[in-house]
């Protein structure tokens, strides 16, 4: 790590008038042939597509690359993605002790993950919102994108690297997963990747992935959010409690997106002392990103994300004092959730007044 510390950081990504061409090149530059470089990801399927196609950026031009994931991996179609396409990872809760000269981070950012935050990463693509406090020796986040595959896809065709059916399976399915299969924030470019990458992608395999998505275990938690779901106008939400796993909660939270009834399902979950919270948002006029921010980021902790989609997670440390003042947490997220419907309904009777001849 001494070595990416004496170099120049980046400490705004790339302007929109960058090439991707320029890019490609500074992203070349950025290692050498005698580093080896491991790929830092929070595992889901835009994230291991992103690392796939990034070693593949560098293949025989580096001594080593590998894929180091942060979170546990449980979800049953992740596990498929991961046994169908044979993607080799390993866990990683420390940088420390570890034979490699260069760090990279794909489809996420330093600050999201505590023990990484202070470390300075050589490489960062992302496709979140920009943390002010993210800095790399080579730093490419374009929010505006739907998927971070996008963005490794179209450095693959800039290199004019055609891409297997493996990582072109992985990158199809990144991007159909983190668009909602283009129903969440989008652009042209992730629509364009996608085509792109049909004709190389396995279909059969994408459709068993797809079929793997539930396990009988899952349905217990079905049955606990069905059960505690409380209605807020159109606004679905329910408090799972404790969860073994925060994947969990997503799964509920796109599952409630299916209701006629909901443009907006907020989930949330108490895991290993932290208070998490899923959002979902279909409406026209919400922001799941900065409802989150607005609602959760004075608790402490981080909140954000994009229109469609957004998280928030918050020691509960951090808010015990509030807890004190209210019967439990569950109320205090409920009475957030209400304020909020009711200043966007006076804001709707404001406008509709003002719209009148």
């Amino acid at each position: 790590m001494a070595e990416t510390a004496t170099q120049d950081l980046m400490e705004h990504p790339f302007s929109k008038s960058t090439s991707q061409t320029e890019k490609c090149q500074k992203l070349l530059e950025t290692v050498s042939s005698e580093d080896s470089l491991g790929i830092v990801i929070n595992a889901d399927p835009d994230a291991m597509a992103s690392a796939l196609a990034l070693k593949r950026l560098f293949w025989r031009k580096l001594r080593k690359v590998e894929i180091l994931h942060v979170n546990a991996i449980d979800r049953p179609d992740n596990l498929a993605l991961i046994r169908l396409l044979n993607i080799k990872q390993r866990r990683i809760r420390s940088m420390r002790g570890r034979k490699l000269t260069k760090w990279a981070m794909v489809d996420s950012q330093p600050s999201h993950y505590p023990p990484f935050k202070n470390h300075p990463f050589d490489i960062i693509i992302d496709h979140h919102p920009i943390d002010p406090a993210s800095k790399a020796t080579f730093m490419d986040i374009r929010q505006e994108y739907g998927a971070n595959a996008t963005i490794m896809t179209e450095y693959l065709k800039s290199m004019k690297i055609v891409p297997s059916t493996r990582l072109a399976t992985a990158l199809f399915y990144g991007i159909k997963t983190d668009t909602g299969n283009f129903v969440r924030d989008s652009l042209a470019n992730d629509i364009n990747a996608f085509k792109y990458l049909y004709q190389y992608a396995n279909m059969n395999t994408i459709k068993k992935i797809e079929s793997s998505e539930l396990s009988r275990h899952a349905l217990d938690d079905f049955r606990t959010a069905i059960d505690g779901l409380v209605f807020i106008d159109n606004m679905a939400y329910v408090n799972m409690g404790e969860v073994k796993n925060p994947d969990t909660l997503v799964i509920i939270a796109d599952f409630f997106m299916k209701l006629s009834e909901t443009e907006w399902s907020i989930v949330a979950g108490l895991y290993h002392e932290k208070l998490i919270v899923i959002l979902r948002n279909a409406s026209f006029r919400g922001n799941a990103g900065k409802t989150a921010k607005k609602l959760f980021e004075p608790w402490g902790g981080s909140a954000g994300g994009h229109r469609s989609a957004a998280r928030a997670e918050i020691p509960i440390k951090a808010i015990t004092t509030e807890i004190d003042n209210c019967k439990d947490w569950d109320s205090m997220v409920l009475k957030k959730l209400k304020s909020l419907k009711q200043k966007n309904s006076l804001s709707s009777k404001q406008t509709s007044k003002r719209s009148k001849p």
